[in-house]
């Protein structure tokens, strides 16, 4: 399938959502989650200490991407207007040998985490800035089993 991530186009066999350690995620982690749970076409496996979404057709990956950037549009409007400012971005990670392989043998996936800012403050305050990683939620883009 062919993935469009924000103008980066891959070819996967699929995406998968993680949601690790429920128990200890932020509530806008579980939010995150459970919007991309509902969409048609995804399939739910629960492990030891994590839940996983599977995608593995086109649109409903792109309607995933859109509902994490609609869910946190709506977390950013629950900021204080006058004093808190939040944005949002994804931090893209993957590690690889020469051969296409990851540290455990695996062929090499493509991982997406959420970090946000916050920053606060008002008129006549030194700004705060605060980043915050979401380590209970990430997003990994299968690698290729063939290597042709």
């Amino acid at each position: 399938m062919r993935v469009d991530f924000y103008g980066l186009v891959l070819e996967t066999p699929r995406v998968s959502v993680y949601l690790w350690s429920p128990w200890r995620a932020a509530a806008l982690e579980h939010r995150l989650f459970e919007a991309i749970r509902a969409l048609p076409r995804v399939q739910l496996e629960h492990g030891s200490d994590e839940v996983i979404l599977h995608i593995d057709d086109p649109k409903t990956c792109r309607a995933a991407l859109q509902t994490v950037a609609r869910v946190l549009k709506g977390w950013q409007e629950e900021a204080d207007p006058g004093s808190e400012r939040r944005s949002w971005r994804w931090l893209l990670e993957g590690d690889t040998d020469a051969d296409g392989y990851d540290h455990t043998g695996e062929p090499v996936s493509l991982w997406a985490f959420l970090r946000l800012s916050l920053e606060r403050g008002g008129p006549g305050e030194a700004e705060k800035g605060e980043e915050i990683d979401l380590e209970g939620f990430g997003l990994q883009i299968w690698g290729s089993e063939d290597r042709g």
